[in-house]
């Protein structure tokens, strides 16, 4: 199942535009899942790629998104603390709840793993939450800059090298460290816990992964990662972790219903992304595809073109009304391709065209359909299967000429 990729923006604690990006499968969306990445890291971390990949080749889309000050997300990195955020955590599931659907399942790496188990009680729709090398204690972040504690504490604020970036660490943020206790958060959380460390992680100690653990009630699962490193840095570590995560989570995240998003019986929603000038996210039931322009024309060609969906619905009508011919007539068709092409010609140069296209001048749009048969038949049944074809319901329907009224919403 193939990921279609989704960048957005939502409202930060702080005011500022967070960046944000959900991965969602092709087909059904059997549930949405929220990332929260570690201290000063970024949505892109390749942890954070892997396991959004893997989750959605299981149907689950994955939000994951830049907190405040970080990555591609505005805002003063400086003027942040572990409460703004978790604030900033709680309005990721807000977003998600309001646009798509609420999270059940909460990931969180390092700090990020310290702040999922800190929200989440306050996202009661998440049925499990999953940490990878978290602290037990949020504290434990201040080891990235103990040599800096005294001049935060005597001068209110420092600069800070963390991975070779300077950040400035104000007393505020220390201070507000001290006011959660995330094992007092892991003893009440009612939902499924998976834990994820390495025994020789140099940054946050396999210690706490034991805490946390002894913290939680069941059900609860732990799973080492062996020898790898904090961040994961491994490819074949990440997608070890985003492979253990996802076969996890589908003992706890049933197929009930698929996540529709209001969408009316017998209707498909179009509605703008917000990225580029042309991307639309396409809604038919519980389905979810991207529509967009090619790069030649100012879109991303992050999805079929209008055309091309067009040409997608004559070929697989074609597609299933042959295969339901063939059946009932049981011919042993091994398979059945249809290529589409769509074109604009002037109906003076359309040698299939009779008068009545002719008379109109101008253009007119052309569907070229290539069959191709697989099996052992006859010639003559070959020509039937062809001709079939053509009672295809979209077929008819693109050379009818079909009724189409717009109305205002406010009409209803």
């Amino acid at each position: 199942m193939a990921v279609r990729p989704i960048k957005l923006s939502f409202e930060g604690a702080l005011g500022a535009q967070l960046s944000a990006r959900l991965d969602l499968p092709t087909g059904p969306v059997r549930a949405y899942a929220l990332f929260a990445h570690c201290f000063t890291c970024s949505k892109d971390l390749t942890a954070a790629r892997k396991i959004a990949q893997s989750l959605t080749m299981q149907g689950i889309g994955v939000l994951r998104f830049d907190f405040t000050g970080l990555g591609g997300s505005g805002g003063d990195f400086a003027s942040t603390n572990f409460t703004s955020n978790l604030d900033d955590l709680k309005r990721a599931a807000d977003f998600l709840r309001h646009e798509f659907a609420a999270p059940r399942l909460l990931i969180g790496h390092s700090l990020g793993g310290a702040a999922v188990l800190a929200v989440a009680d306050s996202v009661p729709e998440a049925t499990a939450v999953a940490t990878i090398g978290a602290p037990a204690d949020v504290e434990h972040v201040t080891h990235n800059f103990a040599g800096y504690l005294e001049d935060i504490e005597r001068d209110g604020q420092a600069e800070v090298s963390l991975s070779g970036r300077p950040f400035v660490i104000k007393k505020h943020f220390i201070d507000d460290l001290r006011a959660h206790d995330i094992g007092k958060s892991v003893g009440k959380l009612h939902k499924a816990l998976l834990v994820l460390h390495a025994p020789m992680d140099q940054t946050v100690g396999i210690e706490n992964a034991a805490r946390i653990f002894d913290a939680a009630k069941h059900p609860k699962s732990f799973v080492s990662l062996d020898s790898a490193d904090h961040l994961l840095r491994d490819p074949d570590d990440a997608t070890y972790a985003a492979e253990v995560i996802s076969a996890w989570a589908r003992r706890y995240i049933t197929d009930e219903e698929p996540v529709n998003e209001d969408v009316p019986d017998g209707a498909v929603v179009v509605r703008e992304t917000g990225l580029g000038k042309f991307q639309a996210m396409v809604l038919a039931g519980h389905h979810r595809m991207l529509a967009d322009e090619p790069e030649a024309v100012g879109g991303f060609d992050s999805g079929p073109s209008p055309y091309d969906f067009l040409a997608a619905a004559l070929g697989s009508c074609t597609v299933m009304t042959m295969r339901m011919y063939a059946d009932q007539k049981q011919i042993p068709v091994d398979g059945i391709r249809v290529e589409v092409r769509h074109d604009k010609i002037h109906a003076t140069d359309c040698m299939e065209c009779g008068a009545e296209f002719e008379q109109k001048g101008g253009k007119i749009d052309r569907f070229e359909r290539i069959i191709t048969l697989h099996g052992d038949f006859t010639e003559e049944i070959r020509e039937k299967l062809i001709a079939i074809a053509n009672k295809c319901p979209v077929h008819r329907t693109l050379e009818a000429k079909s009724l189409i009224v717009t109305r205002d919403e406010r009409d209803r």
